[in-house]
């Protein structure tokens, strides 16, 4: 005898009932490509107002150490803003006189390697004329040349030009952020309490809390563990190049600590631009090849052994997601968007493995392996 409160299997589907579920699915697939089309408008809105939240659950639990010992929630948000710009400008202005130097020696870096790759360029030249040889004896027509082709030049920004706007837009994007972190700060758990209260059930309630406090802890452990590996592979790096009499060592410290937030990206950018720089300053290819090599050798250290050590025990996030993240991000936000991929996947990684439905998310973006598949 049949369940009453069992659905009938032997019944045929619902059609109707069907294409409301496509539609359902259509429409959701609709309004997530309709989000991040608006984010990639308002990008100059979003992008502080993330960064200041991601600014606020790194230094939240600084702050709770600080009120811990009789220092008012206020005074020790307005202390950690202040302390971290005073000290960001310091940094910078240091290295003004060392960078726009360095920045002057872009024409100069570019001719030179145009005019060491100019053998390279003159042999592919030899070998495409020899193929179109090929092609018109193999066509018939052995004396035929090919038709000088007219370019059009479309007078474009250059890449430095690019280059420094987008620094200047996301510098202005930081000072905001700052600002914004420095009132969340001073909040408290305030925001973190209405939160909680919005939900009606004592379970939701739980959930809520856990979650919050799971987000908080996570992305505080990866950006301090980050920051403070960073800032030591900055410093090896600085050391090393000093070693090697690579010029401004101490701007090229400042740049690999910088770049190595953005992750896989940051350090082809710098392996690419210490050799480009090396390639003027030393005669022969040995030595000028030994920069780009220590530097590669330096982050892929940092990359594959110590960060995964001290920053893999507490994050356990997939390799492919975390470089399809930081992929996407890139191109939506530009350098900014790659600083905030892995963030972001370390929020919604703690979300889907609290809420029942997106547990097979979850599953997906974990690093730790699945459970093997019975037979």
């Amino acid at each position: 005898m049949q369940d009453p409160h069992k659905p009938d299997s032997t019944k045929p589907p619902n059609p109707t009932l069907n294409s409301l579920r496509r539609i359902e699915y259509l429409l959701g697939g609709l309004l997530i490509l309709f989000f991040f089309w608006s984010i990639s408008l308002a990008k100059v809105v979003v992008l502080p107002i993330v960064l200041g939240f991601l600014f606020a659950l790194t230094l939240s639990p600084v702050v709770r150490w600080l009120g811990r010992r009789g220092v008012p929630t206020a005074v020790a948000a307005v202390f950690l803003i202040a302390s971290i710009g005073l000290t960001s400008s310091l940094g910078i202005y240091a290295l003004s006189g060392s960078a726009s130097d360095l920045v002057e020696t872009l024409p100069e870096v570019r001719e030179e390697v145009e005019q060491k790759l100019h053998n390279i360029r003159d042999k592919l030249r030899q070998v495409q004329e020899a193929e179109e040889q090929m092609t018109g004896l193999a066509n018939g027509n052995p004396g035929a040349v090919r038709q000088p082709v007219q370019q059009v030049v479309v007078d474009e920004p250059t890449m430095l030009e690019s280059a420094l706007s987008s620094l200047a837009g996301t510098g202005s994007a930081l000072v905001i952020a700052l600002i914004l972190a420095m009132f969340l700060l001073a909040s408290g758990d305030m925001f973190q309490r209405k939160l909680i209260q919005s939900f009606p059930r004592l379970t939701d309630k739980k959930t809520a809390l856990r979650v919050s406090h799971d987000i908080e802890r996570q992305i505080s452990r990866y950006l301090g563990a980050i920051a403070v590996i960073n800032a030591c592979l900055g410093l090896a790096i600085g050391v090393s190049l000093y070693l090697l009499d690579m010029p401004y060592p101490y701007v090229w410290g400042a740049v690999a600590f910088a770049l190595n937030f953005l992750p896989y990206l940051g350090s082809m950018i710098g392996v690419a631009a210490v050799a480009a720089v090396s390639l003027i300053t030393f005669d022969t290819i040995g030595a000028a090849l030994l920069p780009p090599l220590v530097y590669f050798t330096l982050t892929s250290i940092e990359g594959q052994m110590v960060t995964p050590v001290l920053v893999g025990r507490h994050l356990s996030l997939n390799a492919a997601s975390v470089f399809i993240a930081v992929i996407f991000w890139a191109w939506l936000w530009g350098a900014a968007g790659a600083l905030m991929a892995v963030p972001f996947l370390v929020w919604l990684k703690v979300i889907c493995d609290n809420v029942p439905g997106l547990m097979v998310i979850g599953r997906f973006l974990s690093g730790e392996d699945a459970d093997p598949i019975e037979d």
